[in-house]
């Protein structure tokens, strides 16, 4: 079993035609994601050759929705055009979106985001600015290399894709039930706490690893839903002690204030709760070994 992505859904991509969009499209049929169709109004009718396997274009998320059941998109589309791709996503009620793209400005997250909560939050945004999600074995939706794991029941949540892959290489002998690249925007659809929760429970997660980095209090809080809500065993990591005061470290959301949001900061919240935290990825992967060994 897999969280929000599983063997069974069929992903469409807004934005196939597109050079981004076509390339991790071919790379997500390799994977053995059920891919069955793309998004673009200009180019509705049409289908494209993905080495042998023609996948059909259509005009909006709806008709590819109403065509072949699909219930995830993956969403390639230039940050100007993004918040208009989403809103259609929620306006055609599909279950899942992962909205890749980098350099969203806020204000249109902060709207699409909005009008979802409005619409009742039928659709689970994952992004922007993030790798997507993938479950080894079974689906991957999105820029994560499909070849570094296979399947397994450790859980992962990570802001940052890099330390998303480098978890799943030192972890790659174990095995993930799924991978979550939640984005390092200032405001993101889903959240810590929300994979947290699927992760919880799902009766084929026994652990869980939340990665998370300098800026904001996500990691805070996501401290004490753990407490409070959070039976599994859960390992850290906080990318950024090294980051000096008020200024941006990659991610737009990544900066310190002051004394909040310091690495620091961070680590004693989730250590104040039982979180094992490593100093490094690779210190952090054998916490979570240590943990698995036992298992």
């Amino acid at each position: 079993m897999a969280i929000w992505l599983t063997k069974d859904s069929k992903v469409i991509v807004q934005g196939m035609t597109g050079s981004e969009g076509s390339k991790h499209t071919r790379r997500m049929l390799a994977a053995g994601t059920t891919v069955v169709g793309g998004v673009n109004p200009r180019k509705a009718g049409t289908t494209v050759d993905f080495d042998g396997t023609e996948l059909p274009v259509f005009a909006s998320v709806a008709d590819a929705m109403k065509e072949t059941g699909a219930d995830v998109t993956v969403i390639f589309v230039p940050p100007q055009f993004t918040k208009a791709a989403v809103v259609e996503a929620i306006d055609a009620g599909i279950d899942l979106a992962v909205v890749i793209t980098e350099g969203v400005p806020v204000h249109d997250t902060a709207a699409f985001w909005a009008y979802n909560v409005a619409q009742g939050e039928r659709t689970r945004i994952i992004g922007p600015n993030c790798p997507g999600i993938a479950s080894p074995g079974a689906s991957n939706a999105g820029i994560i290399p499909a070849d570094i794991t296979g399947s397994g029941r450790i859980g992962l949540v990570s802001k940052s894709g890099t330390l998303t892959y480098q978890m799943m290489y030192e972890l790659r002998d174990i095995g993930f039930s799924t991978c979550v690249g939640i984005g390092g925007d200032p405001i993101i659809g889903t959240t810590h706490i929300d994979a947290l929760a699927a992760f919880e429970a799902d009766p084929e997660t026994d652990a869980i690893v939340m990665i998370g980095e300098i800026g904001g209090d996500a990691e805070e809080r996501a401290a004490e839903f753990i407490k409070a809500n959070v039976t599994k065993p859960v390992v850290g990591y906080i990318a950024g002690f090294t980051a000096p005061p008020g200024k941006t470290m990659g991610h737009a959301g990544a900066i310190i204030s002051g004394s909040a949001g310091t690495a620091d900061a961070k680590k004693a919240a989730l250590e104040a709760v039982g979180v094992k935290v490593g100093k490094t990825p690779t210190e952090t992967a054998k916490l979570m070994r240590e943990i698995m060994s036992g298992r």
